[in-house]
């Protein structure tokens, strides 16, 4: 790629921002293997101003990943394990009092910052995930009736285990809505896995991501570069139709009790517009919504508990919808 130059035919500050975006596959890659679909998610997410839910069994790499991208991007981050005691407060932040001005003053919590790690949020109560709702929405936490703005740009990348359920917290439909995406962290191949090994083997300490030749290779800047630019590519009245008829067929589909909102037709065009412009165009195609579909809306539907027991899932239901949706041409 000529780094003057996109494909969408702009110039300056937008292409060397993709560029940029672009090198962060190989930069992540020093430190996590084989997660590029992840990857890609996360900065889809962060070109749309969108939080992400990583879902994975323990160990493979969820927290690495999210530290690894901060770091590439030169974005500050910190991470919050969620626990049945953590208190609000723990959270957004309190007011503490000065014994020697005799004032209250506030002390921030994790969530000024950049990227929020918040590890496995279905482990703390609802009033303590409801914490988040304010932050996830209107980038601003209120505390003691003074709203204070969190830093730009800001995500929150929540984790959970999909296979252990016993005390935890699921998250209501209404938190689940706020999460751009949903994406899956599996558990790696056989040749994946030997290099990780391989790697530990030879001194990796994913602790230390400086000794492993993490560096920046965007900014801040660049970020606000790329969402200039994605807000200029072209979405026609044919795709959006294409957007409304994928997600009102999930509310008619007899497999599930709750369909995607408008609000996730919303998202769903979003990210197909990020994805379009991360991949050199200034329009979005069919495939860039199909591409999409699975992240940003199996978090959105509910499936009925007999459909459940016949063994459908949501990612099911919704490649079933895509096959059945016509598709402009």
């Amino acid at each position: 790629m000529d780094p003057t130059t996109d494909n969408a035919g702009t110039t300056g500050d937008a292409g060397a921002a993709r560029a940029s975006l672009e090198a962060l596959r190989a930069e992540i890659a020093k430190a996590v293997v084989g997660q590029d679909p992840a990857v890609t998610g996360l900065v889809v997410a962060l070109l749309c101003r969108g939080h992400v839910l990583l879902e994975g069994v323990p160990g493979v790499a969820k927290t690495l990943l999210v530290r690894t991208l901060a770091s590439a991007l030169e974005l500050d981050t910190k991470r919050v394990q969620f626990t049945p005691d953590l208190m609000p407060s723990d959270v957004t932040g309190s007011l503490v009092y000065d014994t020697r001005s005799a004032e209250f003053s506030f002390q921030p919590g994790p969530v000024f910052t950049n990227l929020l790690l918040a590890d496995e949020i279905n482990r703390t109560p609802p009033k303590t995930q409801s914490a988040l709702l304010e932050a996830m929405e209107e980038r601003q936490v209120t505390v003691d009736g003074t709203p204070r703005l969190l830093p730009e740009p800001f995500l929150v990348a929540a984790t959970q285990n999909p296979v252990e359920y016993e005390g935890t917290y699921p998250l209501p439909e209404a938190q689940l809505d706020r999460f751009l995406l949903k994406l899956t962290i599996p558990l790696p191949s056989r040749q994946d896995e030997i290099d990780v090994l391989t790697r530990h083997a030879s001194g990796f300490n994913p602790r230390d991501l400086r000794a492993a030749g993490v560096r920046p290779v965007a900014g801040p800047a660049d970020l606000e570069a790329a969402r200039a630019s994605v807000a200029k590519t072209a979405v026609s009245p044919e795709i959006t139709a294409y957007v409304v008829d994928i997600c009102r067929a999930t509310r008619e589909s007899p497999s599930l009790t709750l369909g995607v909102s408008p609000r996730g037709a919303t998202a769903l065009l979003a990210t197909a517009r990020a994805w379009a412009w991360l991949t050199g165009r200034d329009y979005v195609i069919p495939d860039d919504v199909k591409a999409l579909a699975l992240p940003t809306l199996r978090h959105r539907i509910q499936l009925r508990p007999e459909a459940e027991m016949e063994g459908v899932t949501a990612d099911s239901v919704i490649n079933a919808i895509l096959a059945h949706v016509p598709v402009p041409r």
